[in-house]
């Protein structure tokens, strides 16, 4: 059924099930499966159910969507709207109380603003980067014992990759003629 300002609307009582084109507005209120490709608007009241893969200018979600759906413009779902699927489109409203499970493209990034964000992310992510390595907690107290222990410097401190026991005594590390004793602390 069209109306007077050019929109179509699918009533309650009405399944389409196919490819569906157009260049108006449409209306859902009842049932459209397959493809929906439209140059307008496509507007899915509460009664509405579209299981389709749609290419649109806008969408309007207030029932349900299952599929994914491409607008030139935007896609928004309102409050009882529900979409499983993903979105393209430059700009996305998902407003409170609405349901959407899937992923959400809203465009390309500019290759000079991504180089810019990545150099960003690099050089903010340097200072964290040691205490993001498991073993660079454990090698500055093992630094700190080796030096109480006197090691000799010819003999670097090897942090260990296994955890240490603390139920079994550390035993005794023959270094050359001359016998020491290695102290390892646990944090309780």
């Amino acid at each position: 059924m069209a109306t007077t300002d050019g929109t179509t609307i699918i009533g309650e009582s009405i399944l389409i099930s196919g490819s569906l084109t157009g260049d108006e507005d449409l209306t859902v209120r009842g049932r459209v499966e397959g493809t929906l490709t439209l140059t307008r608007t496509l507007v899915v009241e509460p009664t509405g159910m579209v299981k389709a893969e749609v290419q649109v200018k806008n969408c309007i979600i207030a029932g349900i969507v299952v599929g994914n759906v491409t607008a030139t413009e935007s896609v928004e779902i309102t409050k009882e709207g529900r979409m499983v699927g993903d979105i393209a489109a430059p700009r996305v409203i998902i407003v409170d109380g609405a349901s959407f499970r899937g992923r959400i493209d809203m465009g390309e990034v500019d290759v000079g603003t991504e180089r810019r964000v990545q150099g960003a992310t690099a050089r903010s992510a340097l200072p964290a980067r040691p205490s993001l390595r498991p073993s660079a907690p454990a090698r500055a107290p093992q630094r700190s014992e080796a030096k109480k222990a006197e090691a000799p410097a010819t003999q670097p401190v090897r942090p260990s990759a296994q955890p240490v026991r603390p139920s079994t005594p550390p035993a005794p590390v023959a270094m050359g003629s001359v016998k020491r004793k290695v102290i390892v602390k646990t944090k309780k």
